[in-house]
């Protein structure tokens, strides 16, 4: 099993800056692709952005030049810089890792940090 610990959610106003981490852990596992989603309440869950274990990233339209995905292999840590928020980006944030163990992959969730962004 891997465990993922978001941390870096809150309150901020429009324009501000949030940094979310979340750190994996896991005895036996290798961490490999990781992500960040984001949901709000009645809609479906979205992509955000993904981060492969070479640090080759994707994002979603939506947030392109804004939000910035990064990792520290050594420390199973995932991070999500935002910026320029927008109180549409008001969700909850989710972060996701594939674990590999013994050659086969497995998917897993955090537990979600809320984001609000608004004056």
């Amino acid at each position: 099993q891997v465990q993922l610990v978001e941390s870096g959610g809150g309150l901020v106003q429009p324009g501000g800056s949030l940094r979310l981490s979340c750190v994996g852990s896991g005895r036996g596992f290798t961490i490999g692709d990781m992500a960040w989603y984001r949901q709000v309440p009645g809609k479906q869950r979205e992509l955000v952005a993904t981060i492969t274990i070479t640090r080759s990233s994707n994002y979603a339209d939506s947030v392109k030049g804004r939000f910035t995905i990064s990792r520290d292999n050594a420390k199973n840590t995932v991070y999500l810089q935002l910026n320029s928020l927008k109180p549409e980006d008001t969700a909850v944030y989710y972060c996701y890792a594939v674990g590999i163990n013994s050659g086969r992959k497995y998917q897993y969730w955090g537990q979600g940090t809320q984001v609000t962004v608004s004056s």
